[in-house]
């Protein structure tokens, strides 16, 4: 059961489009796979929709043609219901074209998974379109496993493995972390996660992530400075942590 969500805050601003593009992006994968954030940015989308129709009225744009083109663009995104299915595409804005279409394009040839050691793990929508920049994995300490994403201009994220009993040693954090939990659970001394939770972290709070269950867990996490470890010989690491968690 998720029990992790974005703020309210955080929902509000992802429905404004003011948040950064990677926090956006973590966002609405969360939502992906969150029926109660869902409808919370359904909600939010509606009301910011007759808000933009309320002001349409001293344009040449037809009021009710602004409210669902935004309404339909955001539902694509976050997989909301479309209000309406029949609409024909050429009706549509150019941005939603290619974003319905990029968006079927993946899904048509199946990129919706990741693998790693003959497991296949299946990804939020949000993510699928960044499958084919996810470099190879490679083994950390432990029993952890880590796999770059390039995100382009928005830097760079990180799909990482907990195999069973594998952790993260003891850190804090320089800047901040975003961590989506994909398919598992795992622990830090703070709390304990589930298959969709959205996490937070930043310099206030020190922690130790470990998978305790039997089949591991895969995370997708971004941050914007490196990890600072605080714990025993794990703080020799601390020099190459930008070759970790970057």
């Amino acid at each position: 059961m998720i029990r992790f969500h974005p703020s309210a805050h955080q929902l509000k601003e992802f429905v404004e489009g003011t948040q950064s593009p990677a926090i956006s992006l973590m966002v609405s994968a969360h939502c992906d796979m969150c029926e109660k954030c869902q409808r919370f940015v359904e909600i939010e989308t509606e009301s910011l929709a007759a808000q933009m129709v309320s002001t349409a009225n001293d344009s040449a744009v037809d009021a009710g043609d602004v409210a669902f083109q935004f309404g339909d663009m955001l539902s694509q995104i976050t997989q909301l219901p479309s209000t309406n299915n029949n609409r024909s595409e050429s009706n549509q804005p150019l941005e939603y074209r290619e974003l319905a279409r990029n968006i079927d394009e993946h899904e048509h040839v199946g990129c919706r998974t990741i693998e790693l050691d003959g497991r296949t793990f299946t990804l939020p929508r949000t993510l699928h379109r960044y499958i084919d920049k996810t470099g190879n994995w490679s083994s950390l300490v432990g029993k952890l496993w880590q796999a770059p994403v390039d995100l382009g201009n928005q830097g760079v994220a990180n799909f990482i493995f907990m195999g069973s009993g594998g952790s993260v040693p003891e850190h804090t954090h320089r800047g901040t972390e975003y961590t989506l939990v994909i398919d598992g659970e795992f622990s830090d001394g703070l709390s304990r996660y589930d298959t969709g939770d959205f996490i937070f972290m930043d310099g206030e709070k020190t922690h130790t992530p470990k998978a305790e269950g039997k089949e591991g867990c895969l995370v997708f996490s971004i941050v914007d400075q490196p990890l600072h470890f605080t714990s025993g010989l794990a703080r020799l690491l601390n020099p190459f942590s930008h070759l970790f968690f970057r």
